[in-house]
């Protein structure tokens, strides 16, 4: 779905500086005000839109087996739900609500508002800041990130697929379906097309136009947010449910996932999940000797958070907090990793448009190139193409409400060091470029930003 998650990790000091840019030329005071959280979940009737598949946990009692019952409702369980809806009957399980009617999801000028509103238990956008120190938001909402990223749309690279294993030919069919739903050609405004052009003279080339394929070069992207402003997020992607054989249910938090013994391995057959009210509910599998699964797609947090919580992961660990090992997978919660995002503010001597990323340089020294605008401030981002650096996932307590010990070690690979480093110098020549020379004052130069080649900010 939307690539853009990194602009996330904007240091609280920045969010702040682009909240109140944005909040000075776009934003009336009753929308901020309309932020302000509240202790109880939404009202159904408050939402613009609903399925009639869709119903809220705590008013629902499950009388029906499934065949797949898929915990988590975002970037990924949403469209898997609605195509396995097609041929299956399924449980869509998500712990938090609707994107409909909240306008500090559905418009991209409040896009700062939603990602700082994390006062509630039922806000989309959960806070948390990594052993690095570095804060971050979980999803927590129906259509998952997708909710709260900065909407860029882009296809996986050609070489990524391959390494995944995946069938090429269906994947590209997959994007057809996804693209009519949520993906839009955004138009280029003065600061995004001064960024395309900077990029391109100083060799980040060739310019590869419009496309939402992953090509080395110069392009144009595709974003989740249409030309009036609007986001078409993974949710949307329900409409290709069948509405007969699928159930979503909203503030459903799955505790852990129920298993039975089948010789050394445990074999899945329903979940354990609470409404927003704490009572807990028991869904089943139909026939697990069939093939009916349960499918975690609660995201790169979330997924092995519930796998340890349900006694599938290292067993020492497990242990420690006296959770039953019910099978010793050691490599559950390794390998977690986050492309690091940099980023370069640069004081615009004319008023700049409100954009996200539309604009992106992908180089061939493994870093992306991306810009957004507000008020009369540039950004300028570089982030680091699959990291090689990464860290582990741990418990913090048996609570599934209690976030997880997340460690990403960030720039502990040399590599994404230097990659980093390449990023932030290809930066500083598009900002002195010629094409970029509108957006930048005269007293500008290469001296101003020496420190930014030294010094990558990690705090994101």
């Amino acid at each position: 779905m939307a690539a853009e998650s990194d602009c996330m990790r904007l240091c609280p000091e920045k969010q702040k500086l682009w909240q109140d840019r944005i909040c000075a030329s776009k934003v009336p005071a009753k929308w901020v005000l309309a932020a302000i959280s509240s202790f109880a979940p939404p009202s159904f009737a408050a939402n613009e839109r609903k399925y009639s598949f869709l119903g809220d946990a705590s008013n629902y009692t499950i009388t029906s087996e499934y065949d797949y019952i898929v915990v988590g409702g975002g970037t990924a369980g949403c469209p898997l739900a609605a195509t396995l809806s097609q041929k299956f009957r399924v449980l869509l399980l998500e712990r938090g609500g609707l994107p409909y009617g909240n306008e500090n999801i559905t418009r991209l000028e409040r896009f700062l508002i939603n990602l700082n509103d994390t006062s509630g238990p039922y806000r989309p956008a959960e806070k948390f800041v990594s052993e690095d120190g570095v804060v971050n938001a979980r999803a927590r909402v129906l259509g998952g990130g997708s909710c709260l990223n900065a909407g860029f749309y882009t296809r996986a690279s050609p070489k990524y697929v391959g390494s995944a294993g995946w069938d090429g030919k269906l994947v590209n069919q997959s994007y057809q379906w996804v693209e009519r739903a949520v993906a839009f050609a955004p138009e280029l405004q003065k600061f995004q097309s001064a960024v395309r052009d900077g990029l391109l003279e100083v060799g980040v080339t060739p310019y590869n136009g419009q496309t939402y394929d992953h090509i080395p070069g110069t392009k144009i992207g595709g974003s989740i947010f249409d030309n009036n402003g609007n986001r078409h997020s993974a949710a949307d992607l329900l409409e290709y449910s069948n509405p007969n054989t699928i159930t979503v249910l909203l503030y459903a938090t799955v505790q852990y996932v129920l298993l039975r013994s089948e010789g050394n391995r445990p074999r899945a057959y329903g979940v354990v999940y609470k409404d927003s009210q704490g009572v807990e509910h028991t869904a089943t599998l139909k026939t697990v000797e069939l093939g009916s699964e349960v499918i975690l797609s609660a995201g790169a947090l979330g997924t092995p958070q519930l796998l340890m919580l349900s006694g599938i992961g290292p067993a020492a660990h497990l242990k420690s907090l006296n959770i039953p090992v019910r099978l010793d997978l050691p490599g559950v919660g390794e390998g977690m990793s986050d492309n690091p995002m940099n980023y370069l503010l640069v004081p615009s001597p004319q008023p700049v448009e409100t954009s996200h990323i539309k604009v992106v340089g992908i180089t061939r020294f493994g870093s992306f190139v991306e810009c957004g605008s507000a008020g009369s401030d540039g950004l300028l981002l570089q982030k680091v193409i699959g990291p090689l650096s990464n860290g582990n996932l741990l418990l913090r307590s048996r609570d599934p409400l209690a976030l997880p010990i997340v460690r990403f070690n960030y720039f502990s690979v040399q590599a994404d060091l230097d990659r980093c480093v390449q990023g932030m110098r290809t930066i500083e020549k598009v900002v002195l470029s010629r094409s970029f020379a509108a957006f930048r004052f005269d007293n500008q130069s290469s001296f101003g930003w020496q420190g930014y080649r030294r010094r990558p900010n990690r705090h994101m």
